[in-house]
């Protein structure tokens, strides 16, 4: 990927910032030497909306609302919706088993286009669960948007459904870190 000045500035600072060099256990049973750590990019204000402006310019001009998944997508869709001006939606892995006891909170879908939003893209897993989610509510869904992508088979898993991935940095964008890959 052919970097900007001011993304090169970005993946920098991002790396900088987000990516830890510690053990990391995944979902599926994994363990990386290294990770990308969404909620450090997501408590420092000026990376934030850096990285949201970097997105925004990722955005289909067709989408009329953004989808941000809990948790690390969330921060993001809120910096990204105010960087383009689009409403919001926020998604739960499962139905809140109180109050509202609903699985999609903010804006009204309406059946408007639809982007989801997430920090780090690996298998596509979660992104497409989300897709079919948002699809049976009434939301078409044909784009998805991440801060990190690694080449765990998401993109093609993703494409499969339907759903084109665009991502702000893959994980060779990254500078090497000591220990190995970043989740």
């Amino acid at each position: 990927m052919t970097t900007s000045p001011s993304l090169a500035g970005l993946t920098a600072r991002l790396a900088e910032t987000a990516c830890v060099t510690a053990p990391f256990s995944l979902a599926d049973g994994g363990q990386l030497d290294a990770y990308f750590d969404e909620y450090r990019l997501a408590a420092d204000p000026a990376l934030l909306q850096d990285t949201a402006a970097a997105m925004a310019c990722l955005v289909p001009g067709d989408a009329r609302l953004l989808a941000g998944i809990e948790l690390g997508g969330v921060p993001l869709v809120v910096a990204l919706s105010a960087a383009t001006g689009l409403p919001a939606v926020f998604l739960r892995r499962r139905p809140k088993g109180y109050g509202s006891q609903r699985q999609i909170e903010g804006a009204p879908l309406d059946g408007r286009r639809t982007v989801l939003v997430d920090d780090v893209v690996r298998s596509g897993g979660q992104l497409l669960k989300m897709a079919r989610t948002l699809r049976i509510a009434g939301a078409p869904v044909s784009h998805a948007l991440c801060v990190l992508e690694r080449p765990l088979g998401g993109r093609m898993l993703l494409a499969e459904h339907r759903v084109t991935l665009h991502s702000l940095l893959t994980e060779a964008d990254l500078p090497p870190t000591q220990g190995g890959d970043a989740a």
